[in-house]
């Protein structure tokens, strides 16, 4: 992380997150969100809406999956992550600069909103499951021993549960 540009932004979803895969299985939530500040104007002696900021974010792994599980357009978000910038050649020739936010962490604002958090079972760093804390036999490399488990649906390296593919990996 050294050198990196960690970011957190509160907003609003602008639409509901979208779920893909890339061809290894790796799933990906790409989600934007919406940040307008809202401006003391001493003059007026009023609060104004300043300019909306626009973010593009993405949620690797199974914290996409639970984005696009858990929220959807018009929810308030905590995102924090890594900021980057990205530069492209339009259709007219131009050349355009885009940031987006590759998200650590996602999490429901309870400004306004109440929530119930349902805990997933956690996959450690074999792929295997570890169900309520209690661990699966494995033997070296964090494999399980006998081959991967039966309900594991990344074993296959396929596009699992819909969604159109990634051409490529995570950032990180």
């Amino acid at each position: 992380m050294a050198g990196e540009t960690v970011i957190t932004v509160i907003g609003n979803l602008v639409d509901d997150p979208e779920l893909r895969f890339t061809p290894s299985g790796a799933a990906v939530a790409k989600f934007r969100i919406a940040n307008t500040p809202r401006i003391f104007d001493r003059q007026a002696n009023e609060w104004k809406e300043g300019q909306t900021l626009f973010l593009t974010c993405s949620a690797w792994r199974e914290l996409g999956e639970n984005v696009a599980e858990s929220l959807q357009k018009g929810m308030r978000v905590m995102v924090q992550g890594r900021l980057g910038q990205r530069t492209y050649d339009a259709d007219d020739g131009t050349k355009r600069t885009v940031y987006e936010l590759d998200a650590y962490e996602v999490g429901a604002s309870l400004k306004y909103a109440v929530a119930k958090v349902t805990r997933t079972p956690r996959r450690d760093g074999g792929g295997q499951q570890n169900h309520g804390g209690q661990q699966q036999s494995s033997g070296w490399g964090g494999q399980p021993q006998g081959g991967a488990p039966a309900d594991d649906p990344w074993s296959t390296g396929g596009n699992s549960g819909g969604g159109t593919a990634y051409s490529e990996e995570p950032p990180f």
